[in-house]
């Protein structure tokens, strides 16, 4: 399976993500910068990877400036396609920035940069990013941000529950998120968006691995795909 990472000025996870993919995962990984204008960029992988870190500086709000970047039209492209997108943090901020996901990631209220390892809750396993873990499981995944509070209207949050696009909650909720939202997809289920750092929680040798079933996921659910069977 072929992973794209893309890179952006500021962007300071990538080397976690490609990590995850290749010495866990033992997939195939390669960085594709911001500046790659081909509408074609992305044709040739399984999956793009957005990573955290401060694109841009987080000018003038985090991931608003990565959103009109060269590569945005081939990362589109590919939504199109149905190819699935992950985007991790500042990732995440970045696909609703471009609309490939709803609402918008807010300033904590502590307005303070929060960093450290938290229970997240596995709202359903009925996705392509969640298959191998079971629904109401808690895992710990490490935050790493200042602008986690996710934030969407009320009919919007609606549709996302009845869709079932809600796939992580906080159990504490240090990002004051509505309805404790950590992670979401959109309605087709092929773009993730989550605030916490599955990547690096995927080694034993870190003192946690429970983010790599969510990596391990997508790979099988790829795998099953091509093969013709049904995940």
């Amino acid at each position: 399976m072929r992973f794209a990472i893309l890179v952006f000025p500021g962007t300071n996870c990538e080397r976690d993500l490609f990590y995850a993919v290749t010495d866990v995962l033992g997939q195939y990984a390669e960085y594709v910068w911001h500046d790659n204008a081909s509408h074609n960029a992305l044709d040739s992988f399984d999956a793009i990877l957005l990573p955290g870190g401060a694109s841009y500086g987080d000018y003038p709000r985090p991931g608003a400036t990565a959103a009109t970047t060269n590569i945005i039209p081939a990362l589109r492209h590919a939504n199109h396609n149905g190819k699935i997108i992950i985007g991790i943090c500042n990732g995440f901020q970045i696909l609703t920035e471009t609309g490939l996901l709803p609402g918008t990631l807010l300033p904590n209220p502590s307005m303070k940069f929060i960093c450290k390892t938290t229970p997240v809750k596995i709202e359903s396993n009925n996705s392509i990013f969640t298959s191998l873990y079971e629904t109401g499981q808690v895992v710990n995944y490490p935050i790493a941000h200042a602008n986690g509070n996710y934030y969407c209207d009320a009919i919007t949050l609606q549709a996302l529950k009845a869709n079932e696009q809600i796939l992580f909650t906080y159990e504490d909720n240090p990002s004051g998120s509505i309805a404790n939202i950590a992670g979401i997809t959109n309605k087709a289920g092929n773009v993730l968006g989550i605030m916490p750092h599955p990547e690096r929680a995927v080694d034993r040798v870190l003192g946690n691995d429970d983010g790599s079933a969510l990596f391990q996921s997508v790979v099988n659910s790829v795998v099953q795909l091509v093969s013709g069977n049904t995940p």
